[in-house]
């Protein structure tokens, strides 16, 4: 499933590859977002991409987020077992790279 929306200015798309995007997912990432804009004010796109493969038997979901800001994007992902917790963990890479602009 896929889809695009303009949340709060910025363009999000969303691609999530045998991933059932539910309400819980698509609240955090808007809290997500609504986070990063805290730190930086410059985003104007946010390309997100799900994915889960469960032809594996670890670390079957991966995450990886790309914002759009004026000169290099922020980009970070990561592989774990909850989307939630790898959310967040994406969160924290990204809110550092953040910090440092």
């Amino acid at each position: 499933m896929s889809y695009t929306e303009n949340f709060q200015g910025i363009k999000l798309d969303v691609q999530a590859v045998n991933v059932p995007t539910g309400v819980s997912i698509q609240h955090r990432i808007q809290e997500l977002l609504t986070r990063m804009q805290k730190h930086y004010a410059g985003i104007t796109h946010a390309d997100i991409y799900l994915e889960d493969k469960p032809e594996k038997s670890v670390q079957a979901k991966s995450v990886r987020i790309r914002l759009g800001i004026p000169g290099k994007d922020a980009f970070a992902s990561d592989t774990g077992d909850s989307f939630m917790a790898l959310l967040s963990s994406v969160e924290d890479k990204l809110l550092r790279q953040l910090d440092k602009k």
